[in-house]
C-alpha cells in the first residue's frame, strides 16, 4: 500500500543546510537567515484550563539569549568543564542547553530538585558528573541552592533569565570541534549506578537528521509538539536538536501539565497543523482512558502528521485504543510510528514510516521465549502481538547472539547491535563498561558496534523489539518476557493499577556477579511481581489474598510460570525512571533490600 502523503503545512521553511557540523552553527544560520520566524513556543498552564498562555522566542531572540548566557559561562567556568542544567521545562532550559554547547562546555541535562521521587538520582548524577557550574532560573534557584548545600556540592550557580542581553556582545570562545563532547546523556535506569553517555556535537546533529528523515520531516515543514522532559534523550533530540537542525517551530509544555490534564497535549496538536509528537505507550493509553467528551469537542486531529511511540516493545493495541478514542476528531490511523532508540545511540535508531498502516506481527509465545520468531494467527491463544519499529535510517542494525557475537539470520531473536555516526563516544569515566558496550565486534564486519542490551529480531526487513536482555526472567530453564507477565497480571484483577507493576527474577542462591547482562539473568530461579493497587483503595488482607490468587492463576495458565511472590503495595511504591517508565531493576533492588516489608502486602 502506498504511503499516505503527510498533510501540508500552511507555510514553508528554507532548506536546512547539510554542511553545518554543530547545533550552534545551525542556530546562528537560522538567526541570520530567518531572524523573525518563531523558533520555540512554551505553553504554560498556571490554572486548570485546557489552553495555556504562550511564550515564544524567535530565532533572533533565541540566538541573543544563548550567546548572552554562553558569554557569562565563559567568564565563570574554565573551558571544557561540565555545566548541569537544573531548570524547569521551558524556554530557559533550551537557552541554557544551547548556551553551554556554544561556549564549548559539556552540558549535563538534568531537572530541578522538586521532581518527586528522584532526589537520590539527582544527587547521584551530580556526584558522578561533578559539574563546575549549574544553570537554573530565578524561580528555581532557591530550591537548587538548598539541594546543592544539603549534598555538599559547590558548583557556581548561574541564573539564566537574569543574564542581561548586552552580555551577548561579549567575546566567545572559538566554536567547538564537532567531535568534542557536547553533553552527557544520563541513562534513566537505576539510581545507584548513573552512567553518562558522551554525545558529541556530530552525534546529535547526525541523529537529528536521521530522525527527521525517518518521520518524513526532512523535506517538508512540520511543527514539533512535545511534553517529554528535556532531560530525557527523546525529548531533547525531538524537541530541541531536530528543530534547530531543520529550522522548525518547537512547541513545548511541562510534563506535569500533561499528567494533570492530558487533553492539553491534544489541544496543542490540534492548534498546530502538521504536528510531529512523541510519547511512550502509557501516554496514549492514558489519553484514551481519561480525556472527556467535553475536552474532545473542538479538537482537530486530522492534521497530525506523526505520533511516535518510543516504548520497547510497542503494543499495537495501544495504537488501536488511541485511534478508536479520537477517530471522531479526524485522527488518521496511519500516523502511528512505533520507534526504537536508546541514549547510547543519542536516541533514534529506527521507526515505522508515517502514512503507512501499522506493521503488526503475531508471534508464538513459546517459540519467542526459545529465540524463534514464528508467526501465528492473531487470535491464537499463544500469540504475542507486536508492532514493528520499521527500518533504521543512516545507521546499521544487526541481530547478534549475545553470548557468541555471531550474526543471527532473520527470524531468530538475539541482541540488537547498532553502528552509525549517531553512536555516542562511550560512558564518561567508565573505560571497561565503554569497551564492553561500545567496542563490540561482529565477525568480519568492519568497525565497532554498540551492544544495546535489547532483544529483537528482523522480519521482512522490519525491526521487532521483544524486550530487555537484563530484564529477561529465566525460571526452570525457560525464558519469560516481563512485559508479557505484567500484562497478564494487571488484567487479572481490577485492583491493580495499569502499568504500575514490575515483574522480575530473583536468585535463590548466589548471583553470578560477572556484571554482564546475560550473567545477571543466568541464576534466576524465582519470579516476583510487585504491583500498586488503585488509588483510593485500602485493600484488606482478604482482598490481597484474592488479588494474589487471581494473578498467580492467570500467569500460571497463560505462561506456565509459578510466581514466588505477589506483593500489593500503595500507589507510588513502584519506582519509575526519569523518563516515566517502571524501573524493574530498582523495584527488584528495593525488594531485595526489604523496602516493601514495612508496607501492607499480601503474599499468598
Amino acid at each position: 500500500m502506498p504511503a499516505r502523503a503527510l498533510p501540508h503545512a500552511p507555510s514553508t521553511s528554507p532548506a536546512a543546510p547539510e554542511h553545518l557540523p554543530t547545533l550552534s552553527a545551525h542556530l546562528a544560520h537560522w538567526a541570520h537567515h530567518t531572524p523573525g520566524r518563531r523558533a520555540f513556543t512554551f505553553a504554560e498552564h498556571p490554572s486548570s484550563g485546557l489552553r495555556g498562555s504562550l511564550r515564544t522566542l524567535t530565532w533572533h531572540r533565541l540566538d541573543i539569549r544563548a550567546r548572552a548566557v554562553a558569554a557569562r559561562l565563559a567568564e565563570t567556568v574554565a573551558s571544557g568543564e561540565r555545566v548541569a542544567l537544573l531548570c524547569p521545562q521551558g524556554a530557559d532550559y533550551v537557552v541554557g542547553f544551547l548556551a553551554a554547547l556554544r561556549a564549548g562546555f559539556v552540558a549535563v541535562p538534568l531537572f530541578t530538585p522538586d521532581l518527586p521521587g528522584h532526589d537520590d538520582r539527582l544527587a547521584g548524577v551530580l556526584a558522578d558528573a561533578r559539574p563546575s557550574a549549574v544553570l537554573t532560573t530565578s524561580g528555581a534557584v532557591d530550591s537548587v541552592r538548598a539541594f546543592l548545600d544539603a549534598h555538599g556540592l559547590r558548583p557556581r550557580v548561574i541564573v539564566t533569565d537574569l543574564v542581561p542581553d548586552d552580555q551577548a556582545g561579549a567575546p566567545l570562545p572559538p566554536a567547538p570541534d564537532d567531535q568534542a563532547t557536547a553533553y552527557l546523556q544520563y541513562t534513566s535506569g537505576s539510581t545507584r549506578f548513573p552512567a553518562g553517555v558522551e554525545i558529541s556535537h556530530a552525534n546529535v546533529v547526525a541523529n537529528a537528521r536521521q530522525a527527521l528523515t525517518a518521520y518524513g520531516a526532512d523535506t517538508r515543514p512540520v511543527t514539533m509538539v512535545g511534553w517529554l522532559p528535556l532531560y530525557h534523550d527523546m525529548g531533547l533530540v525531538l524537541s530541541v536538536a531536530a528543530p534547530v537542525v531543520r529550522g522548525l517551530l518547537s512547541v513545548l509544555m511541562d510534563p506535569v501539565a500533561f499528567l494533570r490534564r492530558p487533553a492539553r497535549w491534544l489541544q496543542l496538536l490540534s492548534d498546530h497543523p502538521n504536528a510531529l509528537t512523541a510519547a511512550p505507550n502509557f501516554a496514549y493509553d492514558y489519553c484514551a482512558a481519561v480525556v472527556s467528551d467535553e475536552d474532545k469537542a473542538g479538537l482537530r486531529l486530522d492534521r497530525v502528521a506523526v505520533l511516535a511511540n518510543g516504548s520497547e516493545p510497542v503494543r499495537p493495541e495501544t495504537a488501536d485504543r488511541f485511534h478508536a478514542a479520537f477517530a471522531g476528531q479526524g485522527l488518521a490511523a496511519d500516523v502511528h510510528c512505533p520507534s526504537y532508540g536508546l541514549a547510547e545511540a543519542t536516541v533514534f535508531v529506527s521507526a515505522h514510516r508515517p502514512g503507512r498502516p501499522l506493521c503488526r506481527y503475531a508471534l508464538d509465545r513459546e517459540a519467542l521465549a526459545a529465540g524463534k520468531a514464528l508467526t501465528v494467527a492473531p487470535d491464537d491463544p499463544v500469540a504475542v502481538l507486536l508492532a514493528s519499529c520499521g527500518e533504521p535510517v543512516g545507521q546499521s542494525v544487526r541481530i547478534v547472539d549475545p553470548a557468541t557475537g555471531i550474526l543471527l539470520p532473520a527470524g531468530e531473536v538475539g541482541e540488537i547491535w547498532v553502528q552509525g555516526p549517531n553512536v555516542g563516544r562511550g560512558y564518561a569515566g567508565r573505560g571497561p563498561q565503554t569497551r564492553r558496550t561500545f567496542h563490540a565486534r561482529v565477525g568480519r564486519l568492519p568497525g565497532r558496534w554498540l551492544r544495546t542490551g535489547d532483544l529483537g529480531t528482523m522480519l521482512d526487513g522490519q525491526l521487532l523489539v521483544t524486550g530487555r536482555l537484563k530484564d529477561l526472567i529465566i525460571v526452570d530453564g525457560r525464558n519469560h518476557y516481563p512485559q508479557d507477565i505484567e500484562a497478564t497480571a494487571q488484567a487479572a484483577h481490577r485492583v491493580i493499577r495499569p502499568d504500575r507493576l514490575a515483574a522480575f527474577a530473583v536468585h535463590a542462591g548466589r548471583t553470578t556477579g560477572d556484571g554482564t547482562a546475560a550473567g545477571a539473568a543466568i541464576a534466576a530461579e524465582r519470579a516476583v511481581i510487585v504491583a500498586e493497587h488503585a488509588r483510593g483503595l485500602t485493600p484488606k488482607a482478604g482482598d490481597r489474598k484474592e488479588v494474589a490468587a487471581a494473578v498467580r492463576a492467570a500467569v500460571s495458565a497463560r505462561h506456565g510460570l509459578r510466581l514466588s511472590e505477589v506483593l500489593l503495595v500503595p500507589p507510588g511504591a513502584v519506582p519509575r525512571t526519569s523518563s516515566g517508565k517502571v524501573s524493574r531493576a530498582l523495584t527488584c533492588s528495593r525488594y531485595l533490600d526489604g523496602c516493601y516489608e514495612s508496607l501492607e502486602q499480601g503474599t499468598a
